[in-house]
């Protein structure tokens, strides 16, 4: 039980790390600097992370529910 309680948080981290990380990358290709003041540098880098941060974990979660429901699956056919 508590093996599988770790393997859960471990796939946990690591698709939030992994789709964080994507996001980071894909943002990439937005010009944030064009559609802010030219004088809040400070504030677009932190609306950067924070943009990223949500979008990842919102994918994240959405790929390991689609995970967590497929496993839940074989409980719908069986006879217990």
């Amino acid at each position: 039980m508590f093996s599988a309680m770790g393997q859960q948080a471990l796939t946990g981290i690591i698709a939030h790390l992994f789709f964080i990380a994507v996001t980071w990358w894909a943002l990439q290709a937005l010009h944030f600097d064009k559609m802010l003041r030219s004088n809040s540098v400070i504030k677009a880098r932190v609306l950067y992370i924070l943009l990223t941060v949500a979008i990842g974990s919102v994918v994240s979660n959405f790929f390991l529910d689609y995970l967590g429901f497929a496993n839940q699956l074989p409980y719908m056919f069986s006879d217990d």
